[in-house]
């Protein structure tokens, strides 16, 4: 089978972020197929270039997209790879397409696409377009709100088979595509990726004065509008004064990182309580969860992002560390019926700090979360889940 497959935010292991579209592009080309990959340079590079990436046929676009951009400017990396992917596409010969979404955009290229080449389409959601970036005030325009609910329903019609991250989302979803064209896949748990030596984690804290013994809290992803780290850094304050030996690090990038270290430098916290540094390639994100005591997933208090389907939640689990996070929906559902992690209040910092505090300090309890998480990360195995990524792709191709 020839798959072109579209994802505007696709990263290789030595790049941050998110590899859930290399790992299943890389086997479907074990398997046989050829994978035409089209995406952005993150890196901002202004000239086109083709490479094979562990088989993988990837063509990066002149367009940059990078997680500090500003609205505006991802407005015009959308439109950008929007053209570039119609170019490209109607170069190549395909049977079937795969579009991850997001942005919802992606689904322009990929109907118009669909039609022209009579190709198959599987549609994946990450986030639910257009819900949360209207509850967040992305889109305000009563004219654009009604564009993206158009485009959300002609793309869930022109689709064969339809993706969605969690279960919160098929939820969502159900009554709005057949159950037969629908199916849930979870972002991926890398077990044997994150299985390192406690020698890695150790040489980590050696980078950082006053690390060697103290009790590490980790966060590693987007310092962006969603992503609650400005609450994280509240909670590393009140953590000060409750215990001064405990210490946190933030690790990522995003618009909202400046702003994120001049809170934390208000607050006396930085490098000397709070580490904020830059983004860690995903395959050094093992290194630094070895390291931490506890990891964590955020988001400011959105009903919406209790959908989400975080990877750093289920890296977390992958390292077998106890996850802490401040939302509900099924992530918090599982950590509850597991014990593979615990709740704070979404708005909060001393409750959660004191909270946080109980845990650090029962090293029984640790162990048992630890236990619970590695045993939960099971369940989402990246090689399990691209069984069920597989038998998708090919009901698609069969349909």
């Amino acid at each position: 089978m020839k798959i072109l497959y579209l994802h505007q935010y696709f990263n290789t292991p030595a790049m941050p972020g998110s590899t859930r579209s290399f790992e299943f592009a890389k086997r479907l080309v074990a398997r046989g197929d050829t994978v035409y990959m089209v995406t952005t340079n993150w890196q901002g590079k202004s000239s086109q270039s083709i490479s094979n990436v562990s088989g993988i046929n990837v063509y990066w676009a002149p367009i940059g997209y990078e997680n500090k951009m500003n609205f505006l400017a991802k407005i015009y990396s959308y439109i950008g790879y929007l053209w570039y992917v119609i170019i490209i596409g109607g170069k190549l010969n395909f049977d079937l397409i795969i579009a991850s979404s997001t942005p919802l955009t992606v689904a322009i290229p990929a109907i118009m696409l669909k039609k022209k080449k009579r190709a198959k389409l599987v549609f994946e959601i990450r986030d639910l377009w257009p819900q949360l970036p209207i509850a967040i005030g992305a889109i305000k325009s009563s004219i654009l709100i009604k564009a993206a609910q158009f485009l959300e329903r002609i793309t869930y019609e022109n689709s064969d088979q339809v993706i969605a991250l969690s279960s919160g989302m098929e939820s969502e979803l159900k009554g709005v595509i057949p159950n037969n064209k629908l199916s849930v896949i979870t972002n991926l748990s890398d077990i044997d990726q994150f299985q390192v030596s406690d020698q890695k984690g150790v040489a980590f804290r050696d980078n950082y004065s006053g690390l060697s013994n103290s009790p590490l809290v980790v966060y590693t992803g987007s310092f962006g509008r969603i992503n609650g780290v400005a609450y994280l850094i509240k909670i590393a304050r009140e953590m000060k004064k409750i215990n001064s030996n405990v210490r946190f690090i933030l690790a990522g990038d995003g618009y909202e990182k400046g702003k994120m270290e001049k809170l934390a430098e208000q607050y006396g916290i930085l490098n000397k309580y709070l580490f904020i540094i830059d983004y860690v390639p995903k395959d050094k994100i093992p290194n630094l969860l070895s390291a931490a005591t506890v990891t964590t997933s955020f988001f400011i208090d959105l009903p919406e992002m209790e959908h989400n389907s975080a990877n750093k939640f289920f890296d977390g689990l992958a390292a077998g560390k106890p996850i802490m996070i401040n939302y509900g929906g099924w992530q918090a559902k599982l950590l509850q019926e597991t014990g593979a992690g615990f709740i704070i209040p979404p708005n909060d910092p001393l409750i959660a700090a004191n909270q946080l505090n109980d845990m650090l300090s029962d090293k029984e309890m640790l162990n048992n979360m630890s236990r619970a998480s590695f045993k939960l990360a099971k369940h989402y195995d990246i090689n399990t889940n691209y069984k069920k990524f597989e038998k998708v792709i090919d009901c698609a191709y069969n349909s």
